[in-house]
Formats: C-alpha cells, structure tokens, sequence
C-alpha cells in the first residue's frame, strides 16, 4: 500500500482597501496547494462625528434666553442647532443640574432660562450697605447683592409648595449649621441657614426641577448655591423675600 500523507496549509489573507478593492484568501486545496479563490465583498463604515446635538421644541427659545443672560458661548438666534449652541446649552444644563445635560432645548431648560432671563435683581430693593439674600418666589430664583450691586447673579430656588408656602417679608439669618437634621421630616439639611421659624436656605435633597414638588416652606438650592451661600453668609444677614410662587 502506498501511504500518502497530506499535509493541508492553510493561510488566509484579507486586505481593505478604501477604493473598495475585494480581498483575497489562500485555503487549502490538496497537499499543500493554493488556489486564488473569486473577490470576498468587503464593507468600509465611516461614522462622521456629530457636529451639534438634537434639536429640541424650545431651540429659538431657548437661544434668546441664554444670549440676554450671557456667559455661556457665542450664541445665534436662529432656532437651528449648531456646534456653538450645543456647547452653550450643555454649559448651561450643567451649571443649573439640569438632567441630562445633553444639549437638548427641552422643557425644563426652557423653564430655567426663562426664570432667570425674566428676573429683575431692581426688584430685591437690597440695603445700601452690606449683604443681601435675595428670593424671587414669582421666577423662583434667589440672588446675592452686596451695597445694592449683583454680587451672586440669580440662580434657581424651589420654595415652599400649596399649605407650606414661604413667607414674603424681610428677616435676618438666626442660625448656621453645615449639617441640619430635620426632626418632622427625618432628612439631613446640608449649609443651612435659619432666617424665619422652622424654614432657612439649604441644599436640595431631591431633583429641584421637578415642577410638581415643592418644599416645606425652606429655600432650597443646588449643592453649589448652597455652599456659596453658606460662605458668604452670617448671623444677622438680611434675606429678603418677596413675590408669591404660582399655585400657592
């Protein structure tokens, strides 16, 4: 008998070109042998990086609010989405904890930047002297001023919701605690600061934007609002409130 050994070699090619040139492959046919087989059909995906987020119902809106405010990029008001106007939007979603900060002119953003854009920091009549805590319970927004000039331009607040309204009126800060407990409410109050009764400013413990809730009576703030403020506050700091928040 005769013995045949067959050793089988296998080596496979494939080359991508651009241009959209085919690949070719050597496979096995006998001992050893190779055989050029027909153009494998190759497939070249190129994603192009977006150049701008989506589009949302408040673009035009939106655009007008942040150019008034200023601070966030070049702007144009034109209600189509572009490079710039993504990168504005996104800085101000995450300057006010807006979620997700993706650049979409949705309903919250436009909620935000209408009540700051519509705030007027006249309205305040701040002392001539020293500090004053400013909040706007119409816009829900709250401010600093300093010798009645802006020294914290406006950011956004959520006060006290039907049945737990927020005072309007003029008071002092009466008590300052990094860390509150909260006895009726069982909750820690981070940078707290008393100023009538049981409500002061504090940290938010929930998403501030949400419509639907209010708070206690308390001014809450955004993590960083609320440290600066604790900041700049002291014992017998004037904190002035007025206007009524809507539905209550």
């Amino acid at each position: 008998m005769k013995r045949v050994t067959a050793r089988l070699a296998t080596a496979a090619t494939a080359v991508v070109v651009g241009g959209g040139l085919g690949a070719f492959a050597l496979t096995p046919a006998g001992a050893g042998a190779a055989v050029r087989t027909a153009p494998v059909a190759t497939t070249v995906v190129t994603r192009a990086a977006a150049s701008s987020c989506a589009t949302g119902k408040y673009q035009k809106q939106v655009e007008t609010y942040l150019k008034k405010l200023g601070g966030y990029g070049t702007i144009t008001v034109d209600g189509k989405q572009s490079k710039a106007d993504c990168a504005a939007i996104v800085k101000f979603q995450k300057r006010f904890g807006i979620q997700p900060a993706a650049g979409l002119a949705g309903p919250t953003t436009f909620d935000v930047a209408k009540r700051l854009a519509s705030t007027k920091t006249s309205a305040c009549k701040a002392n001539k002297k020293g500090i004053t805590f400013c909040i706007d319970l119409t816009h829900q927004t709250t401010w600093v001023m300093k010798d009645a000039k802006v020294y914290v331009k406006p950011t956004v607040t959520r006060t006290g919701m039907k049945g737990y309204r927020t005072p309007a009126g003029t008071f002092k800060i009466n008590k300052r605690t990094k860390k509150e407990w909260s006895d009726p409410y069982h909750v820690w109050l981070p940078y707290w600061q008393r100023f009538i009764g049981g409500r002061g400013f504090h940290q938010t413990t929930t998403y501030i934007h949400d419509k639907w809730r209010g708070s206690h009576g308390c001014v809450n703030l955004l993590p960083q609002d609320a440290k600066q403020y604790y900041g700049i506050g002291k014992i017998g700091s004037v904190v002035k409130v007025f206007g009524r928040r809507p539905g209550t």
